[in-house]
């Protein structure tokens, strides 16, 4: 009975480890990967969120806080992400791969409670991701060759621009990069989809 008692910290680390590895790999690869293709960013969010595992698991154990767990996972998020601009849906994965470790490595919380909110998030992911649920809305990056200023500095003029290069009706854009010496720009482009896709989809 001793025996089975001293590995219990042991078992229901392995357990965690097992819900977080399986609920990363439903978000990331299940979803994302999916959806959108992007291999650097499942890659590193996934190696990410066990690199994270590991380290809380490890402060747990320590008597390290919880509010500390979750400062030290906000620190080391951003310096991960500073360096490079990604998309909005990017941060939002990114951020849900991490959350998933810190939830799970948190040992002050019960199994159950923990498959809980895992299930929450791949759940939450799935719903509000759906390609169906904004399915007349789509967003591409572009890179713009021979920009004109006077577009740059007006919404309007810029809109029609990309509508008339892309052949869609653009409803918003953000610029990501600007390079004045190549003259060309890095966009964000929204769009709306023809009918005839979004048909499609919904089929």
């Amino acid at each position: 009975m001793d025996g089975i008692t001293a590995y219990l910290p042991e078992t229901q680390t392995i357990i965690r480890f097992a819900i977080d590895l399986a609920a990363m790999l439903a978000l990331l690869f299940g979803l994302y990967y999916r959806r959108y293709r992007d291999k650097e960013l499942v890659t590193t969010a996934a190696m990410f969120n066990i690199f994270a595992f590991c380290v809380l698991t490890i402060l747990s154990s320590v008597s390290f806080s919880v509010s500390a767990g979750f400062g030290l996972f906000a620190i080391l998020a951003l310096f991960s992400l500073r360096s490079e601009q990604i998309s909005k849906i990017e941060i939002t994965y990114f951020f849900g791969s991490i959350s998933l470790a810190v939830v799970s490595s948190v040992s002050g919380t019960t199994i159950p409670f923990v498959m809980f909110i895992a299930s929450a998030i791949i759940l939450g992911a799935y719903i509000f991701d759906h390609p169906l649920l904004l399915r007349s809305a789509a967003g591409v990056k572009i890179t713009l060759d021979k920009i004109d200023a006077h577009s740059l500095s007006d919404p309007a003029m810029m809109r029609a621009d990309l509508s008339a290069r892309l052949g869609v009706e653009v409803v918003s854009y953000n610029i990501l990069a600007l390079d004045y010496i190549n003259d060309m720009a890095r966009v964000d482009v929204f769009f709306r989809k023809p009918r005839l896709e979004q048909k499609r989809i919904a089929a």
